[in-house]
């Protein structure tokens, strides 16, 4: 299953001030711009192998530190900047991003904030891969990189809640978590409706159809945490916050071995709701996650309210919630293997002065994890 990564970095100078990434963007074709001034994203091809994924990644990312390095930038791996004025994060001229503020209303702002990961396999079994890193949304707490909006600590997983509860609260069929799908058809009905929902509700505060239609197509009109992408083909999991390379390369690991198992062997949700690898009414595992069904080995998922209840606990607490990390040692992560970042952050207000400092404490911290894995290699 090939499989490629998409990481979201902000980009400061030697003060800690957020700046335009400007000529990085030509460091390669593999970086390229995000929809606000002083973020960059990092992407790499699709992989065959982790090993191949890994090379990739740190080798590209590191000519990116080095490049910035000689214009006197850093990068960030941090969900939010922590502290900045909407001026301080302006929107490159795009003009879908105007229509989506448009559309969306003064809480698509909140989206600007936020810097992601984001984890593309190769589409296979679709609805099982679908199913399956729906299942693993609340995974994101793993690499929990940043717990304040504006200088307030608003909650341990920051950027999920500004993304989802905020940003889409209105427009929840365009960000936020959708249910397990009983079929590609399924998937498709669900695009086309929230395609034409969010059509009416541009055309309702003024958005000229042509204008829409030109900007917009069914597959591009959704940003949720799981979706298909027609283009490529793959199945986009988007739930992680930006991290270290060697934390977003291990989830990524992780979280590929989990979806390659569903993939190969199907996957069926707990309590016999529903049977997603055709088999009809089959028992189920017992517990949530917790491995295969005893008649036909597929991958048991808990029911869907199960993952909306863990994903708002992982919002809420992260991985200091019990209940999270005993899901996801169900789903065979080793939450203890991990160290988000966000746990390194004050629990306190921070003001704009010390936000600097924590960014540029950040940048430390990427730079030293690509230069241990460096010396290792």
């Amino acid at each position: 299953m090939k499989t490629s990564l998409e990481v979201e970095y902000w980009v400061v100078d030697t003060d800690g001030d957020l700046v335009s990434p400007d000529t990085l963007l030509d460091v390669s074709e593999q970086v390229d711009p995000e929809f606000v001034e002083p973020m960059l994203e990092i992407k790499t091809t699709p992989c065959r192998s982790m090993a191949e994924l890994r090379d990739e990644f740190r080798e590209l990312i590191g000519t990116v530190v080095d490049a910035a390095r000689e214009e006197d930038k850093r990068l960030v791996p941090l969900a939010t900047p922590l502290y900045a004025a909407p001026s301080e994060i302006p929107y490159r001229e795009k003009r879908g991003t105007d229509l989506q503020r448009r559309i969306v209303g003064p809480t698509f702002d909140d989206a600007r904030v936020c810097a992601g990961t984001h984890i593309h396999f190769e589409q296979s079994n679709v609805v099982d891969q679908l199913n399956a890193l729906t299942a693993l949304d609340p995974a994101f707490a793993l690499v929990n990189s940043a717990s304040h909006y504006r200088g307030e600590r608003i909650l341990e997983c920051a950027r999920p809640f500004l993304y989802r509860r905020s940003c889409y609260e209105t427009c929840p069929d365009q960000g936020q978590l959708w249910p397990y799908v009983d079929g590609v058809d399924d998937w498709e009905r669900r695009l086309e409706d929230a395609y034409e929902t969010f059509r009416e509700r541009a055309i309702d505060r003024g958005v000229d159809a042509d204008a829409f239609d030109d900007e917009f197509g069914t597959y591009d009109a959704v940003w949720t945490p799981v979706r298909l992408r027609k283009a490529m083909p793959t199945v986009e999991w988007r739930s992680p916050d930006a991290a270290l390379p060697s934390q977003a390369l291990q989830l990524a690991a992780d979280v590929r071995s989990l979806v390659t198992r569903a993939d190969e062997r199907g996957t069926v949700v707990e309590g016999g709701e529903m049977a997603v690898d055709g088999s009809g009414d089959i028992g189920v595992g017992d517990g949530v996650g917790s491995g295969t069904d005893p008649d036909t080995d597929a991958v048991v998922l808990p029911a869907f309210d199960a993952v909306e209840e863990i994903t708002d606990a992982a919002i809420h607490d992260g991985l200091e919630s019990s209940a999270v990390r005993r899901y996801l040692r169900d789903f065979g992560f080793a939450p203890s293997t991990y160290e988000p970042l966000a746990d390194r952050l004050p629990d306190s207000r921070v003001s704009k002065r010390r936000a600097k400092r924590l960014r540029l404490r950040a940048a430390d911290r990427l730079e030293a994890d690509l230069d241990r894995r460096r010396v290792r290699a």
